[in-house]
């Protein structure tokens, strides 16, 4: 749990090292934390990002948190060589009045579980890349050489495309965010 106050949920799987992914992935909660609690007290703070008019505000804060923490991340890494390659993945609800918002770098994931257990969030991998562009069968999905390959994450770049979403749960449903040390499992 991140900031239960502001009905904040994530998970950051750092990469790049031991050291390294811990202090990105700690780098993305503190930031995202810092940046809630900041836009909630003064709804009037400036952002360091532009509000996408077509989304509403709720998605834009959540966005414009994980674009944040990217360029934190991004930015330590510069300037910090013993830091250099690191990164993480995000994966984050933002329970809202009508329902919850998901954002997501990377291949860490949401799931929801109702009658069966869905994924919600596509992973950001060059084996995902892979099946969408080519129909592969489950054994090649199990030999494909470059199954860890993360094609986006914090920090591997100055600017992050977020991955959003919304669903409207109904009662008794469960949302199960995850790193991939899990996924196989589920």
């Amino acid at each position: 749990m991140l900031a239960d106050d502001d009905n904040l949920y994530v998970v950051a799987d750092g990469m790049g090292g031991h050291a390294s992914g811990e202090v990105a992935s700690r780098m993305a909660i503190d930031t995202l934390r810092e940046f809630f609690r900041a836009t909630a007290s003064d709804p009037e703070a400036t952002w360091p990002y532009k509000m996408d008019k077509a989304r509403g505000y709720e998605e834009n804060r959540l966005i414009t948190g994980i674009k944040l923490a990217n360029l934190r991340i991004y930015d330590a890494a510069q300037k910090d060589p013993g830091l250099h390659s690191m990164g993480t993945t995000v994966v984050g609800i933002l329970v809202v009045e009508d329902g919850v918002l998901i954002g997501h770098v990377g291949d860490s994931r949401v799931y929801r579980i109702r009658d069966t257990i869905r994924q919600l969030t596509e992973d950001h991998s060059l084996l995902n890349d892979y099946i969408k562009m080519k129909r592969i069968t489950p054994e090649e999905v199990d030999r494909f050489p470059h199954k860890n390959v993360i094609v986006r994450a914090l920090g591997m770049k100055e600017t992050v495309s977020v991955d959003i979403l919304k669903e409207v749960p109904e009662v008794g449903d469960i949302f199960l965010l995850c790193s991939d040390g899990l996924n196989g499992m589920i």
